[in-house]
């Protein structure tokens, strides 16, 4: 076979070796080019460590460069970096160490085998001094990433651990990444480092699309950050270092943001914790993570069913259950209708057993529960006793339950549309008292109908208590428009702007799709309500916004400023329970769902 010509002026060009058509003259090439390439100080170098970033990330199972040494090749890189800062200031290899570091963690992500190759290959001390912050956050990014991924398998868990300030530092930077990313980079439009930018946006974006990838970046160092705390967690020798207050109390605010959905982010770490005895202690003694906890478990968020089981989890632990009982028993009585969420098939099923396990535990304790919650306990299981009765009720009484519902219901509406609301909440309590059980989309109405009322008379807790069961009665689950935006507003009231956000974005997703005329997209335009709350709430729930409170706001030249950076008067982001009632078409009682028999429910 012919060698293939070329015209590159560099002898050992890796891309010439990749081009090489004999298997074992390129295996034996790519080898020698790992080994000289650290020793070598080359213009140009920068190039093939990109090319090799690009098929790590495309390819990160396929262990040919595994075989021939990529991983020291890699790790001497960062030395050389870190110790050679005229080299690392030369042509373009300030890029190398971030490329190289990203090349290791895209390696390691899938393989165990692969990431004992790396440790043997000796990549931890030269991540570990990224991590330490000794370049810059955008190194620290890639390293804590790699190390997270180093510290998932069991094999090579150990050796990170090993370096004691590992978790220490991960700590520190869950907690200050986004106010150093501000701060460093985001704040001062005219100071950002050129590399940086480069790198956000592979040099096709301006300021604005280096802000926004600065935004998710952001947002991916501590998330990521995050997920090697969550390693640590795992191991109860690590616990006292992580179950600090003052860490723990920050943990249920920190979010992957809508740039960065697909991460856990605290509340997965605080899952992690509470599968603890010991975790657990720490976190029942903290009353804000609990309540933090009823609240994402009452939400639209994709990771509702972590806070689920820390609840549940808290609930069943005899050493904890008094001291949150008080407070979670009413969110998880709320979500007692769901069927599946998560890992679980019967999630309703669960709740009512673990509220009564805790009900009969403390019948002659020392720890009593307050009157309230056992009322309310009470009152969820006589529920589940009349859906139990009404498999054996006769049609006949059934259909006269639900005409007595229908009519106490109409009565209800009417006394809404004429402004009695407090006579309409009433009316609607009546009518679920009547309404058959397993009448669920009736139910589901009729919960919404109440939070609205409630909304109108200033009462957001109980408003937010039946949107949610609304949700968690209806079919598809947290899909029901009209509850979704009526919690959306009750979330605005307490001031709960990401719960707000997600519930209002999700509204808007369910109006896009639905059939109803007061609901459905005109011309696909957002109505100007929802818009207004979700522009909102994505100002108040915006990842840098403490860190811009802080350090006083965005400086750049011009107009460049971003829009997050300013405070804006009140009265522009009204929210809809704000506006002209005749603007908002949910602001009306319900009256859309037809009465079903037995069969159709």
């Amino acid at each position: 076979m012919e060698k293939i010509q070329s015209d590159c002026p560099y002898p050992g060009c890796f891309f010439c070796v990749m081009k090489e058509a004999n298997p074992s003259k390129r295996r034996a090439s790519v080898l020698k080019f790992f080994r000289e390439l650290p020793s070598q100080d080359d213009d140009g170098q920068v190039l093939p460590i990109s090319g090799l970033w690009n098929t790590a990330m495309a390819h990160p199972n396929d262990p040919e460069f595994i075989n021939l040494g990529i991983f020291e090749c890699m790790s001497a890189l960062i030395w050389k970096g870190l110790k050679n800062r005229r080299w690392l200031s030369h042509d373009q290899n300030i890029y190398i160490p971030y490329y190289a570091a990203h090349i290791i963690g895209s390696y390691t992500m899938n393989m165990e085998e692969f990431a004992e190759r790396a440790v043997r290959a000796g990549v931890i001390p030269p991540l570990v001094e990224l991590l330490r912050g000794r370049l810059t956050w955008v190194e620290q990014r890639v390293a804590v990433r790699a190390l997270g991924h180093l510290a998932t398998y069991p094999s090579t868990f150990p050796a990170v651990a090993d370096h004691g300030e590992v978790l220490e530092l991960a700590i520190q930077l869950a907690s200050s990444s986004l106010e150093i990313v501000y701060s460093h980079f985001y704040q001062f439009v005219d100071r950002r480092i050129g590399y940086h930018c480069d790198l956000l946006t592979r040099g096709m974006g301006g300021v604005e699309m280096e802000s926004r990838k600065a935004e998710e970046w952001a947002s991916q160092l501590q998330c990521w950050s995050l997920q090697l705390i969550n390693c640590f967690a795992f191991k109860s020798e690590f616990l006292h270092d992580i179950c600090k207050a003052d860490f723990l109390v920050k943990l249920p605010g920190m979010w992957g943001g809508l740039v960065n959905e697909n991460s856990p982010a605290g509340v997965g770490l605080l899952r992690t914790i509470c599968q603890s005895k010991l975790g657990r202690g720490h976190v029942a003694n903290i009353p804000s993570v609990v309540e933090a906890l009823c609240n994402i478990a009452r939400s639209s968020d994709d990771w509702q069913y972590m806070a689920v089981d820390c609840l549940l989890w808290l609930v069943q632990d005899s050493n904890t259950c008094h001291k949150v009982i008080d407070r979670v028993a009413s969110t998880l009585i709320d979500l007692a209708n769901i069927s599946m969420l998560g890992d679980y098939k019967k999630l309703g099923d669960t709740i009512v057993t673990v509220l009564q396990e805790c009900m009969q535990q403390y019948a002659n304790s020392r720890n009593s529960i307050s009157t309230h919650t056992k009322e309310q306990i009470d009152e969820l299981l006589s529920s589940k006793q009349s859906l139990k009765l009404e498999k054996n009720m006769p049609k006949e009484d059934l259909h006269i339950k639900q005409a007595a519902a229908l009519v106490v219901k109409l009565e209800g509406n009417s006394l809404f549309s004429s402004g009695n609301i407090a006579g309409a909440a009433a009316k609607y309590s009546e009518a679920l008292a009547l309404c058959p059980m397993k009448s669920k989309k009736e139910r589901v109405v009729l919960y919404s109908n109440r939070a609205q009322c409630y909304l109108l008379l200033q009462q957001p807790l109980a408003a937010i208590s039946d949107a949610t069961r609304a949700l968690c009665l209806h079919s598809p689950l947290n899909r029901h428009a009209k509850s979704l935006w009526r919690r959306a507003q009750a979330y605005d009231m307490l001031g709960l702007a990401k719960e707000s956000l997600l519930d209002a974005i999700l509204f808007i997703n369910e109006c896009s799709q639905s059939n109803d005329p007061d609901l459905s997209l005109k011309q696909n335009k957002v109505p100007d309500y929802a818009e207004r709350l979700v522009k909102k709430q994505m100002r108040t729930a915006w990842l840098f916004r403490e860190a811009a409170l802080k350090h006083g706001g965005i400086h750049c030249e011009g107009e460049a400023s971003d829009a997050f950076g300013q405070e804006a008067d009140d009265s522009e982001w009204e929210t809809a329970s704000e506006s002209d009632a005749e603007n908002d078409a949910t602001g009306e009682a319900d009256d859309e769902t037809e009465w079903k028999n037995d069969n159709q429910v």
